[in-house]
Order: C-alpha cells, then sequence, then structure tokens
C-alpha cells in the first residue's frame, strides 16, 4: 500500500517502508551541494585572476618603468650630451657656491671659485646625495663619480652661474652614478661671486653664494 500526506505545494510523498524525515531533508541537501559548487567556483576563478595578475606583473612594472623615465632637458647645442646617451639620475641642487678672495697674476685680487657645497634632491624632495669641491657627485647608495667642465654657456639668468657640460674622470662606490659618463648642469640659479669685498686686507677670505641647478647625469643608452 501507498501512503500519502497532502501537505500542500511542498509536501513530500513517502513510499512503503521510506523515512519521511529523510525524505524532507533531501531539498535541504541539495541546495547546500549547489552553493558548495558555487563557492568551489568562485575559488577557482579568483585563482585564475589571480595568476595572470602575477604573470603580467614582471611586463607592467616595466611598462610603467620605461614610461617614468626622465627625459633630457632643452640645451643648446654646445651642452648637448652625446648621441647614444641617455639620463639615468636626476637631481636638484641646493647649496652655496663657495670662493676665496686670492691675488691673480697681475697683482690684482677676485674671489675665485674654491668649490660647491649642496645637497641633491630627487623628484620628491628627498635628499639622495650630496655635491662638494672636485667637483664630486656622490649619492646616498655609495655611488660617486668626479668630473671636469667640457663646456659652458651663460644662464638664462645673467646674474647666475653657467650652464655646464661635464666629462666624468673618475668613479667611486657601485650603485646609479657607476655608468654616468655625462653631467649636465642647467636651469642656474644664484650661485654668483660678490662684485666687491676681495682686495688685499680680506685676500684669503671665504664667502658663499647661495645657488640652485639641476643636474641630469647620462650614461650609455641600453
Amino acid at each position: 500500500m501507498r501512503r500519502e500526506e497532502d501537505a500542500g505545494a511542498d509536501s513530500v510523498h513517502a513510499e512503503d517502508g521510506e523515512d519521511p524525515a529523510e525524505l524532507r531533508a533531501l531539498p535541504r541537501k541539495k541546495i547546500e551541494t549547489s552553493a558548495t559548487i558555487d563557492a568551489m567556483r568562485i575559488l577557482v576563478l579568483a585563482a585564475a585572476v589571480t595568476i595572470s595578475f602575477l604573470a603580467l606583473g614582471p611586463a607592467l612594472g616595466s611598462a610603467q618603468t620605461a614610461s617614468q623615465k626622465e627625459p633630457a632637458p632643452d640645451v643648446p647645442d654646445a651642452i648637448q650630451a652625446p648621441a647614444g646617451e641617455e639620463v639615468v639620475v636626476y637631481t636638484h641642487a641646493s647649496g652655496s657656491q663657495i670662493y676665496t678672495c686670492q691675488a691673480t697674476a697681475d697683482g690684482k685680487f677676485s674671489w675665485t671659485l674654491k668649490g660647491p657645497e649642496a645637497d641633491l634632491h630627487d623628484r620628491k624632495d628627498k635628499v639622495i646625495g650630496h655635491h662638494s669641491a672636485g667637483p664630486t657627485w656622490k649619492l646616498s647608495d655609495g655611488s660617486e663619480v668626479t668630473g671636469k667642465a667640457a663646456a659652458h654657456v651663460d644662464s638664462l639668468d645673467p646674474d647666475s652661474i653657467p650652464w655646464l657640460l661635464v666629462k666624468v674622470v673618475s668613479h667611486a662606490g657601485t650603485g646609479a652614478l657607476s655608468s654616468v659618463t655625462t653631467i649636465q648642469r642647467v636651469r642656474t640659479h644664484g650661485g654668483q661671486p660678490p662684485a666687491e669685498g676681495c682686495d688685499a686686507p680680506h685676500q684669503g677670505d671665504e664667502t658663499k653664494s647661495a645657488y640652485t641647478a639641476d643636474y641630469y647625469f647620462y650614461a650609455p643608452a641600453k
């Protein structure tokens, strides 16, 4: 015989020998199984997205680095960097040009450059190095170069020190400056010696003239 209970649309019918309670639990089990499958699908999809991102990460990083390369400044031909070189480091200097009062060959006295003393800042204004007599540029990563002026042009500001093209003559340490061969000093402001105050009574005296400038460091393009 078949026993049947009419409990409406959601009723469950049990055949002889079947447990009605177990039959009523079947829909719930189906829902739980479906939810588990959906959760597994979400986990698989998330894993696939993560793997794709990790695979593309290096390429995206390389593209970002390439797009962030420092462009070379617009300068007169006389202080252009050699062909085949690219900017590898940029710094903004703020400090002083130091002058000493000395006698010249004709017996007159004039302020003679002793050297710079300046902090080197990156694009975020963080101090990343120091510029001193030599002239020498040293970064906080330990790399250092010394250069010799090869050419100059007058600054756009007549009261400021010239723009320079500098050839690197020596290296020290290992870091961002290790492969640098050429340096430009541009966008100078200030730094000129005083117009007076250097004479026999003041021979040997020193004076400092505040200045700022941008330095571009070049290395052979890779």
